[in-house]
């Protein structure tokens, strides 16, 4: 894959190297905070490890200046509805709370979009928690529409 620059930000697939500050991206917020644990444990490593080797995902980040200000999961899903098109899946959006406000989001959004749509895909598609209304705005202000309603259940 290679490496772009939008406006100052590098958007670039993520390397090991990178995991540290991608789970510190994650647990900065209410919800994270609460799930996420220290970013050393090699469980984070191994998921890394598993999801560069799929080439349905992609772990991308976004780095300014040297430093990771963001990161998203991009996965491909492929389904026989739709004359069997391609969706992307769009995951752990995150901006660090330093450069939110900056226009960051949605540069990684529209970047991902713009990369479904020149792989082929029907259709970008993600969720986000009820509680994240901020979010909500985020990406309905982005043309997404709430056309589904998302049920999950912890194992």
């Amino acid at each position: 894959m290679e490496s772009h620059y939008v406006l100052s930000l590098l958007l670039r697939q993520a390397r090991r190297e990178d995991v540290p500050a991608i789970v510190a991206l994650l647990a900065d917020d209410h919800l994270g905070a609460t799930r996420e644990g220290d970013p050393g444990d090699e469980r984070y490593l191994a998921a890394f490890d598993r999801i560069d080797a799929n080439p349905y995902d992609e772990l991308i980040v976004a780095e300014r200046d040297g430093k990771v200000v963001g990161t998203m999961q991009l996965t491909y899903l492929a389904g026989l509805s739709r004359l069997g098109a391609e969706r992307c899946q769009v995951e752990a959006v995150r901006v660090a709370a330093s450069t939110r406000g900056q226009g960051l989001g949605r540069k990684m959004i529209l970047w991902a979009i713009d990369r479904a749509r020149a792989r082929g895909c029907a259709m970008v598609q993600l969720t986000s928690d009820k509680s994240r209304t901020d979010a909500h705005r985020f990406y309905d202000n982005l043309g997404f529409t709430a056309s589904h309603v998302g049920y999950k259940l912890a194992l």
